[in-house]
């Protein structure tokens, strides 16, 4: 449960992101570059002010922080490969750390994935065939968008390790934010070596933010 204070402030994050998303549809660059960088922060003081007494919250905050450099560093990609590559990198130790946060959580339950392997299968399914379809056009991007593939699986794949460890809240919330980032991230891949489609910024903002803001909602609602 948010106590007023996350209240407001998760009110603010929504309108950032109804602002960037106005921004990106109408194309006001000014607005997405200004609003873009304030996402992360606000998420990263909705956590600040979170009473949750769970161990390992700096795990989460430095995540985010590696996410906003991403942001920072896709925000200007056009003027140089290598700062795709930079917010790559970025995204990738965003990732290894929420991996490292959903495995430290300790408890008697048994795994999800134990239960139904069926979900380990599908998970590498649709990682395997993302680069299948990609591997053509990634040049010398091949091995770091491989590297990048198996990280955003392995992420998800901790969240439903996690699934039947935690409360039933915060389970549904890491597990859709995982799966949102895993969307997000899969759009941002597709749309820059695949195909690029109508109003891909709008659908890999939107995921991307519900993806974030999902995993800390998970961890405010997580039980101890």
């Amino acid at each position: 449960m948010q106590n007023p204070k996350q209240k407001k402030i998760t009110l603010v994050f929504i309108l950032l992101v109804a602002f960037d998303i106005v921004g990106l549809i109408i194309n006001i660059e000014w607005l997405h570059f200004i609003v873009k960088p304030l996402l992360i922060p606000t998420l990263i003081v909705l956590l600040r002010y979170s009473s949750n007494t769970i161990p390992s919250k700096i795990l989460i905050s430095t995540g985010l922080l590696f996410s906003w450099f991403g942001d920072i560093f896709l925000l200007v990609d056009y003027k140089n490969d290598l700062f795709f590559i930079l917010g790559l990198g970025c995204f990738l130790t965003t990732h290894i750390f929420y991996i490292l946060y959903f495995l430290r959580v300790r408890s008697l339950s048994t795994s999800l994935l134990k239960k139904y392997p069926i979900l380990l299968a599908i998970v590498l399914s649709y990682g395997i065939t993302l680069v299948w379809q990609l591997y053509p056009k990634l040049g010398d991007l091949r091995l770091p968008v491989i590297i990048y593939a198996a990280v955003i699986c392995f992420m998800l794949l901790s969240s439903l390790h996690i699934f039947l460890k935690v409360n039933n809240k915060a389970a549904w919330l890491y597990l859709l934010g995982a799966t949102a980032f895993v969307l997000s991230d899969s759009l941002l891949a597709i749309n820059k070596f695949q195909q690029s489609f109508a109003y891909a910024g709008v659908f890999i903002m939107l995921t991307y933010c519900a993806a974030q803001y999902l995993i800390v909602r998970g961890f405010i609602e997580q039980k101890k």
